[in-house]
């Protein structure tokens, strides 16, 4: 990462900036600037609907040309960047571990980026979906990617975004992950029928993205309840009807949804107390914004073994 380009990013915080917005990304640049390890992962860019995009990609040093591998996308939260992303979620250990790749990209925006989520049932007017397919291309392209192992997964505003990707290129990305989700607040428009499986987790007491849904003053606008939502992803995926509650440590309840669809599982991870965290992964420091933090579960290792067993159904084998 160049430091230079940082330190550019940073000079954005102080200018014409809403007092939330810069509160916002000054926890940003403290939490990565706290934990940084630039070195495991390199900054790539790509060209999509004529705009030069920019992603981090951590490839592993077990990587074999010779093996169909893995791809994970992980996206970062609204009013971020890529190494948001990386830093809290820690994926690349993950990936160190299981020998799969795993991409960062960046949303829309100048200066702090977001993914732009406007609804529309032709995903070549959604810039943010035209992009992230090429990224994909570009590196099925460059790597042996495994072509039914391709996951995204991501925190808030990136967690809604995985979400639109599951409605856009089901096709192609096999199951997602959502982390202190930004949710949809309807489902109309969601035309790909394929069932997705997905797994998520998300804080009793995030104040941001409200678990019981509701109107957000940090966040703006107002977001469905958190059990609700995945109700209906259950719905969607045509799964039985009465989940299977349990509990997994003190503040943690599973709720799982079985009998879906191709086997399409949707699982949902309650974490009682937490806030707007990433569980597990490196903690937003300014608990004061965004609530308190809990290693009650691990949600990147979690999300791992739930990928793993979720290929997408109807592809051929790995290429050997």
């Amino acid at each position: 990462m160049n430091i230079k380009k940082i330190a550019v990013r940073a000079g954005l915080i102080l200018i014409g900036l809403p007092t939330f917005v810069g509160a916002a990304l000054l926890v940003f640049f403290y939490s990565v600037f706290y934990f940084p390890n630039w070195s495991d992962a390199t900054a790539q860019t790509l060209v999509s609907s004529g705009e030069k995009r920019e992603y981090l990609l951590h490839v592993p040093k077990n990587y074999d040309p010779a093996k169909p591998t893995p791809l994970v996308i992980s996206l970062h939260t609204s009013m971020s960047w890529d190494s948001s992303a990386m830093a809290i979620s820690q994926w690349n250990k993950v990936a160190d571990e299981n020998g799969f790749i795993v991409a960062y990209p960046e949303g829309s925006g100048l200066g702090p980026k977001s993914w732009e989520m406007a609804q529309s049932e032709t995903p070549a007017r959604m810039p943010d979906v035209v992009f992230l397919s090429a990224l994909i291309d570009k590196l099925e392209a460059s790597y042996n990617i495994d072509k039914s192992r391709i996951y995204a997964n991501g925190m808030s505003n990136g967690a809604g975004m995985a979400f639109v990707l599951s409605c856009t290129l089901s096709d192609r990305v096999a199951a997602v992950g959502m982390v202190s989700a930004g949710l949809y607040p309807g489902w109309s428009w969601c035309t790909d029928h394929r069932p997705v499986p997905v797994i998520a987790f998300h804080g009793t007491a995030d104040p941001i993205c409200p678990y019981a849904g509701g109107p957000s003053k940090l966040a703006g606008g107002s977001f469905p309840g958190v059990p609700g939502f995945f109700a209906n992803w259950s719905r969607r995926n045509r799964c039985g009807s009465t989940p299977i509650a349990s509990s997994v440590a003190a503040d943690v309840t599973q709720l799982q949804y079985t009998g879906c669809a191709e086997g399409a599982g949707v699982v949902l991870y309650t974490i009682k107390g937490e806030g707007h965290q990433w569980p597990g992964g490196r903690p937003i420091i300014a608990k004061w914004l965004v609530g308190p933090y809990s290693d009650g579960i691990d949600a990147t290792t979690t999300m791992w073994a739930f990928f793993r067993e979720h290929p997408l159904q109807g592809m051929p084998g790995p290429r050997e």
